[in-house]
């Protein structure tokens, strides 16, 4: 049930590492700004997918399966043209299908595994998911890197264009997003609902409006644990984000001492950052088979703030560094803290919500991952070119405290079934 998250990982990786390089290599510079693309679309998208997949069963597709093959069409066919884009607003554009594209996938993952497991198997099913999303992200993140020194394509390109070797790696994601997804639809089986009668008169009343009545009132009385976990989403998430949009930035400026995009030192540079988020995400793969086993020993709210903390010193860290091949050890605890990241608050969250409204409640509790996002989206750029002179390690140091802030945070979360 976790392996499309291998190929719904292909996607963000590449879009993570490779979308600040496309837009500066476009004569983009209001990084930030065009990054709201992102989490603007999972803010509408994934709360009326949540909602439309409660309210959605086949006997042959099941609950969440429809979802996530619309979303795999969508997002590969987006991941072809992302990197074809000649001009910027084609790429902002481009963004926007790419991410509503992905959150269509995404969303119904996590419902599906609140939906199959019991309680006590919920920590190792979002760790499971974690796995998988570390090997596809290992992956996809290096593939700009391998396809320059292993294949010998391209990683310079003419001013205003995409290098080849990023293409080649956009086109790799596609296949891989698509054929991952294709096997947890085809490989999973779903249970009806166990009051067909209660669902069918749910489902009845499903419309626009409805579903508009239903997330606001959602936001209103979600369960306690949710908004005691909503403050340390927006942290850790805004901590993230810093990291997606500025690390391009500041290891070009900061370690390789170069800001023009179309220079062989700078593609170096964005090559290489690719590998450190190979790195971290590989390193969350393997901290996800130990997260269980540190939950038991401790507790989940006592995981989550070693990890993120691991993940803020990561952040940090990396100010002190001149040399690439350290920002590796960074990147070690980074990976830690997104291996918890994306397994300890919803096996946390999963507990503390109906039944048949899991799909709906996750979808609502990536609000509070979208605006944090639309939030460091909004002034990070002002902090990097205004505060810091435009010296983006500065800004990861901000993100690195945010993160160190959610882990302590963590321990105000009531974590009940």
């Amino acid at each position: 049930m976790s392996f499309g998250f291998l190929g719904i990982q292909f996607g963000f990786a590449l879009q993570n590492a490779n979308t600040s390089r496309i837009f500066e290599t476009l004569g983009g510079t209001e990084i930030a700004l065009y990054w709201l693309a992102a989490p603007v679309t999972g803010l509408v998208v994934q709360p009326i997918i949540g909602y439309l997949s409660d309210r959605t069963w086949s006997p042959t597709w099941g609950r969440r399966r429809p979802f996530f093959m619309i979303g795999a069409v969508l997002a590969s066919l987006a991941l072809i043209l992302m990197p074809n884009s000649s001009v910027l607003w084609m790429a902002v554009g481009m963004l926007w299908i790419m991410d509503t594209s992905i959150n269509i996938s995404m969303e119904p993952f996590r419902a599906l595994v609140g939906d199959l497991l019991p309680s006590e198997q919920r920590t190792t099913g979002f760790a499971a998911q974690t796995f998988f999303i570390g090997i596809g992200a290992v992956v996809a993140s290096m593939l700009p890197w391998m396809f320059t020194n292993w294949f010998g394509v391209d990683n310079t390109a003419p001013a205003g264009e995409i290098p080849d070797s990023v293409k080649w790696s956009f086109y790799m994601g596609a296949f891989a997003f698509f054929t991952a997804v294709l096997w947890t639809v085809i490989k999973t089986k779903e249970y009806p609902p166990h009051d067909m009668a209660a669902f069918a008169a749910e489902k009845a009343q499903t419309s626009f409006m409805h579903g508009v009545q239903e997330t606001l009132s959602g936001i209103v009385t979600m369960p306690k644990t949710m908004r005691q976990l909503a403050v340390v989403q927006f942290f850790s998430w805004f901590a993230l984000f810093s990291l997606w949009i500025y690390t391009t930035k500041a290891v070009t400026q900061h370690v390789y001492g170069t800001s023009d995009p179309i220079s062989a030192l700078y593609n170096e540079g964005a090559d290489w950052v690719g590998v450190c988020f190979a790195v971290y995400n590989g390193v969350s793969a393997l901290a996800a088979l130990l997260l269980p086993l540190l939950a038991r020993v401790t507790n989940r709210k006592i995981t989550h703030l070693i990890c993120l903390c691991c993940g803020g010193i990561g952040l940090i860290s990396t100010y002190f560094i001149s040399d690439p091949n350290l920002l590796l050890i960074s990147m070690v605890g980074v990976g830690v803290a997104w291996s918890s990241i994306l397994s300890m608050p919803y096996a946390i969250l999963a507990g503390a919500l109906p039944a048949h409204k899991m799909g709906f409640y996750m979808g609502v509790f990536n609000f509070f991952i979208v605006i944090p996002q639309i939030v460091a989206g909004s002034v990070l750029g002002f902090f990097t070119e205004k505060l810091f002179d435009g010296q983006a390690i500065y800004t990861l140091i901000v993100g690195g405290c945010a993160m160190i802030i959610s882990g302590f945070l963590t321990l105000l979360v009531q974590d009940s079934d």
